[in-house]
């Protein structure tokens, strides 16, 4: 038997990257899919594209750091599918490196916006869905960067921390309703935005694979396996948990 087979998942910003692999990856284990993202063309293509290798998915317009918005996404897995078992909150914005005293405040309000409150409002509407379903897996895609100092990044650093702690107040809250949250903290892994942010895929195995110890940067699908494991019932004793998944960190911090 399939590992997520009879499931149904909402995955935010699937279009590319971890999302994206991780959707894919959901699907090949029998899971009936909802790939969220603010990109219209992208979603669209996406969830075309995983049906054509034979995935149950759809796709929905989605700004997750607008409440009727999350509001709708799990509304519609509902209608469509029936029920919503997982979770998983990947959706992320990110300002680029910069300190605090010259943050532009507005994307400082934006980042907090999508990568802290979009997965409290969509766990927010998921979590009564779930309880009706006998319970679910809520997965928040942290990072590494959530548990350690990184110069230039008080935004990321700051929003992912508190994603990490979101997830254990969150599984205290909800265990009883047989809710299982976790977060999954990525190292540096090969997506398109490391890529154009250091100049090449050869750049960005330079400049961050050789912060890990295994001297290269991590695959999506690594990630996506990680999130298979957290959304399944192989898990099922884990909550409150930061799942770390970075090639451990072997280099000093550079600005």
């Amino acid at each position: 038997m399939k590992r997520l087979q009879g499931k149904v998942g909402i995955i935010t910003g699937a279009v590319r990257g971890i999302g994206r692999a991780t959707a894919e990856r959901f699907c090949e284990e029998g899971a009936s899919l909802v790939i969220a993202d603010i990109d219209r063309d992208g979603f669209e293509n996406t969830a075309a594209e995983i049906r054509d290798i034979g995935g149950n998915v759809i796709g929905q317009q989605c700004d997750v750091s607008d409440a009727a918005s999350c509001e709708a996404v799990v509304k519609r897995t509902v209608e469509e599918f029936g029920k919503l078992n997982v979770l998983m909150n990947n959706a992320a914005y990110f300002i680029g490196r910069v300190t605090v005293e010259g943050v532009d405040i507005a994307e400082w309000r934006r980042a907090i916006d999508v990568n802290l409150t979009g997965p409290m409002l969509m766990s927010k509407y998921a979590i009564p869905a779930m309880r009706a379903a006998g319970g679910g897996s809520i997965i928040h895609v942290a990072s590494q960067l959530g548990s350690v100092d990184k110069p230039m990044r008080s935004d990321y650093c700051s929003v992912k921390g508190g994603l990490i702690q979101l997830a254990r107040c969150m599984a205290a809250d909800h265990v009883c309703d047989n809710i299982r949250v976790n977060s999954l903290s990525p190292g540096p892994i090969g997506t398109e935005r490391i890529f154009e942010r250091s100049g090449s895929e050869e750049a960005a195995q330079q400049e961050s694979g050789s912060l890990t110890l295994m001297g290269r940067v991590g695959l999506p699908k690594e990630i996506a396996n990680a999130a298979l494991f957290l959304a399944s019932d192989e898990s099922s004793f884990m909550t409150g948990d930061d799942l770390l998944v970075d090639g451990v960190e072997a280099a000093p911090h550079t600005v």
